[in-house]
């Protein structure tokens, strides 16, 4: 049986940095951090996450922006999530 796996992504378009993500061997966000941006507010996300299917996380964010950019950083954390799947 696998343990799971921990991926981190680089953002791109965002104040954020970097998202961590620590997914089970079913898919589920064991845990996710994302460095930089608006502290509170990606805190409260990656509360929001834990334990949820990266599937349905990705799906209710992609594509989300902010301001006039095409990204935003719930759109990087999908699009993290997205890689980590692949790469489970």
């Amino acid at each position: 049986m696998l343990s799971g796996m921990t991926f981190s992504y680089q953002n791109h378009g965002v104040c954020s940095k970097e998202t961590r993500i620590d997914l089970d061997e079913n898919g589920v966000i064991r845990d996710i951090e994302v460095l930089g941006g608006c502290n509170g507010n990606l805190k409260g996300l990656c509360s929001l996450l834990k334990g949820m299917q990266a599937q349905e996380a990705i799906e209710r964010m992609s594509g989300l922006t902010c301001g006039a950019r095409t990204t935003s950083c719930p759109d990087q954390v999908a699009r993290a999530l997205q890689e980590a799947v692949k790469a489970f």
